[in-house]
């Protein structure tokens, strides 16, 4: 039987076969419209004489008709709601122009061929058994194609407008072999309704229809889920081993039009986000519109971030300085293509070359700084502990004192969780950097600030890019610990904070941003390995490899003797840290900056210790040096 339905399906039926298939449907709708017109029981024989002039004039019609609206053009086993719209219309004004006849029959030789009651139940039976019979043929036809596969039951998360086109897609996609087996929906008022004849149940009921429907696959067909709602959603789908995929929004659909292919799995930095941050968007537009400002480490993530945020409120000009040629092209192209190009300027140059600084300080006069240059990775600066003395802590200081010396209004340095009781050389270069800035309040116009959060959500070098391409290899994916921990925050939640602390610091303020809740980086790599529709264990494997030199298992945005206060913003606390004396900073820190002379990597790190007592390295090379805190 298949064989036989394979055959007539792979070719298309002539068009002359339809046009003839409608004509006969049309004949045989005139006689039932007769037979009803008298309550099925026999035509009278003043009727029956009319019959071939009625018959005559009817086809004709439908004949003209058809062929100047070519209904029998279409592919029948592709049907849609525009083909039915056709045959409405061609049906409808045939049946109009049927009783302008009638009436004009009546005029000239006295009598109706044909009655109106016939002609109305004759076009109703004609559209009935027109659209049907093509909608049965595609029904069939989809319900036929590839019968050897089984179909995979489906549940749609969200039964608005959105998931009615998903629904409809899914039942037209010839490739796939999906059935949806209901919608879910938080609105309880649709309880129990339907759509398209699938019914929409509450939240509460997805793992009895995951269980009785064996349902593989949920699809996500909301526009703009809350972040936590789809956190929930993704835990629970994820305990049921059911794959979640996701709508993209409709301003990504192609030509207008959303197909299955289109379906992604979400990615897991959208289930570490959090809803949206409130903004205090008119003061921050007032404190950068008309500003120039300068962005330090503008290639990377949270400085290229930055820039755009900066330039979406306003500014002048966006000075963007780094010394990643490369990257720095590439953000420029980016930037050319949604911005003005006479709003901001791109200068290579290094942090460390006070010359070079000094001359772009004197010649574009930035008014206010963001510094985010920076090493930031943990291992590589472990064991170049030189460079990131002349990067995270004399870069700070040149940028620090040249902003002191051309009187910038605003200077916020841009920190980490890592400088917090460091263990590492990048976290307490990072925390040294704290230090010189927050000495510098006071001494000029320039307002001292610091921002101080965790991990980045896709950041260059971050866990989440590196996991996704080791589960692109095949695995294995490594941890360095079942239990180490971290905070996590999107690029541009952490951009949106850094702006808003900007503009409510007035000097000195270490600011803290609230991250959350620490995420399991174990967990982290099991979901991202479910995600992919892959089992741990079975497709992929994950490997511990045992904690790197100067890496925690836990992070802190406040040292123990720290306390913090609050803001306007609830996300933002002020952290109360030890302030030092600006003339032993100075002396302190130049003796750090002169032993990059000596490259003695050991002298290097004891100095940083003497500058940060809770300094206690987990690198057996550097742990004798620790200083006891005074």
């Amino acid at each position: 039987m298949y064989n036989l339905l394979s055959v007539f399906w792979k070719y298309n039926l002539p068009r002359w076969f339809i046009l003839i298939a409608d004509m006969l449907i049309c004949a045989f709708s005139l006689t039932l419209a007769f037979f009803l017109r008298f309550n099925l029981t026999a035509i009278p024989a003043h009727e029956l004489k009319t019959f071939p002039v009625a018959y005559s004039i009817v086809l004709s019609i439908r004949l003209a008709g058809f062929l100047f609206s070519r209904t029998y053009k279409g592919v029948v086993r592709y049907t849609g709601s525009k083909d039915s719209i056709r045959i409405l219309i061609t049906i409808l004004s045939g049946s109009i122009l049927l009783l302008f006849i009638n009436l004009a029959t009546r005029i000239l030789i006295g009598k109706y061929y044909i009655p109106h009651s016939v002609l109305i139940i004759d076009a109703l039976c004609t559209l009935f058994i027109m659209i049907c019979s093509r909608l049965a043929v595609k029904a069939i036809y989809f319900e036929n194609k590839n019968p050897q596969k089984e179909k995979t039951s489906i549940l749609i998360y969200g039964a608005g407008e959105s998931g009615i086109i998903t629904k409809r897609t899914l039942d037209r996609d010839a490739s796939v072999k999906y059935k949806v087996v209901g919608f879910i929906d938080d609105d309880f008022r649709k309880k129990g309704r339907s759509l398209e004849g699938t019914f929409i149940y509450p939240p509460g009921m997805l793992q009895e229809l995951v269980k009785e429907n064996e349902v593989s696959t949920l699809v996500v067909s909301m526009m703009r889920p809350s972040p936590e709602k789809l956190g929930e959603l993704m835990n629970h789908c994820l305990s049921l081993k059911v794959r979640v995929l996701r709508v993209p929004p409709t301003n990504q659909w192609i030509n207008g039009s959303f197909s299955f292919n289109q379906l992604k799995a979400i990615p897991i930095e959208q289930l570490l986000e959090r809803d949206p941050i409130k903004l205090d968007e008119a003061g921050i537009r007032l404190q950068l519109k008309g500003k120039i400002v300068l962005v330090t480490g503008a290639s990377g993530s949270i400085g290229g971030e930055l820039v755009k945020q900066i330039l979406d409120y306003d500014a002048r000009k966006v000075i963007l300085l780094d010394q990643a040629e490369t990257p720095m092209y590439e953000i420029g192209q980016v930037l050319s293509a949604q911005y003005d190009p006479e709003k901001f300027e791109i200068v290579l140059g290094d942090v460390r070359n006070e010359k070079r600084m000094d001359h772009l300080f004197r010649s574009l006069k930035p008014q206010i700084v963001y510094h985010a240059a920076a090493y930031k990775h943990v291992p590589l600066i472990e064991n170049n502990p030189s460079e990131a003395i002349l990067t995270n802590v004399m870069g700070t200081k040149v940028m620090a004192d040249l902003s002191l010396k051309y009187q910038v209004e605003k200077f916020v340095l841009v920190s980490t969780d890592k400088a917090v009781n460091p263990t590492s050389v990048m976290g307490a270069s990072k925390r040294i950097a704290e230090i010189y800035v927050q000495a510098k309040v006071g001494i000029g116009i320039t307002r001292f600030i610091t921002t101080r959060f965790g991990n980045v959500l896709g950041s260059n070098g971050s866990v989440i890019p590196v996991f996704r391409k080791q589960i692109e290899s095949g695995g294995p994916v490594t941890i360095t610990h079942k239990d180490i921990t971290r905070y996590f925050m999107t690029i541009p939640e952490a951009c949106q904070l850094v702006l808003e602390a900007g503009l409510m610091g007035n000097g000195g303020e270490i600011f803290v941003f609230d991250m959350g809740k620490q995420v399991r980086i174990v967990d982290l790599a099991l979901k991202m390995i479910q995600l992919s529709g892959l089992t741990e264990g079975k497709d992929i494997q994950i490997v511990y490899s045992g904690l790197r030199p100067g890496e925690k298992l836990y992070e802190e945005l406040l040292a123990d003797h720290e306390n913090t206060l609050p803001t306007h913003h609830p996300k933002i606390l002020i952290g109360k840290v030890k302030n030092y004396p600006s003339n032993y900073v100075d002396s302190e820190i130049s003796k750090l900056i002169s032993l990059f002379q000596t490259q003695d990597n050991t002298a290097i790190v004891h100095q940083m210790k003497l500058l940060v007592p809770e300094f206690k390295s987990n690198n057996s090379i550097y742990e004798r040096l620790d200083i006891a805190p005074k």
